[in-house]
């Protein structure tokens, strides 16, 4: 059975391809996207025959004049402590996939914070759907920062890279 991330993980490379039906069966579980024109992608999913009882967690009440909110920054480039410079470019994820820093696991990465680049030199490898897909620079300059974990799940516009611009 599919997981909600997985589910929603799909609706996302559905939307953003030509894509305009997707059936997947599994074990009596049935998902069907559609989309068209006017429509959102449309998930249903007929649920498998049931045979634990259905679990119920306790969550400890909290008197509400001692809990403390912190607002949390809104992305990476929000984050206290690091201001983002300008004039540095980023390179951002054009897919949601799984960030890879080298071609395969036992070779160096493709690039290190220090590194030059080229608009044309690859810096990574986005897995999406068991294709491999493989992220240029797209500009000159020097690697500044490396922003994404290797096997990290990135989103769709997630910056990667910060590159110093020459």
């Amino acid at each position: 059975m599919l997981k909600i991330q997985e589910i929603r993980e799909l609706i996302k490379l559905i939307d953003q391809s030509s894509i305009n039906e997707f059936e997947y069966e599994q074990e009596g579980a049935k998902i069907t996207m559609k989309k068209g024109v006017e429509e959102q992608p449309e998930v249903q999913q007929t649920p498998q025959a049931v045979t634990q009882a259905p679990v119920q967690a306790e969550v400890p009440q909290q008197n509400p004049q001692t809990v403390e909110e912190k607002p949390e920054p809104k992305s990476e480039d929000e984050k206290p402590g690091k201001e983002m410079d300008e004039s540095l470019h980023k390179i951002e994820s054009p897919m949601v996939g799984t960030f890879y820093a080298s071609p395969s696991p036992d070779e160096d990465s493709y690039v290190k914070t220090g590194d030059k680049v080229s608009n044309d030199s690859i810096v990574c490898i986005i897995e999406a759907m068991k294709l491999f897909n493989e992220i240029e620079a797209e500009v000159n300059g020097e690697i500044v920062e490396i922003l994404a974990e290797n096997g990290q799940l990135v989103e769709y516009g997630q910056p990667l890279f910060l590159v110093k611009k020459q």
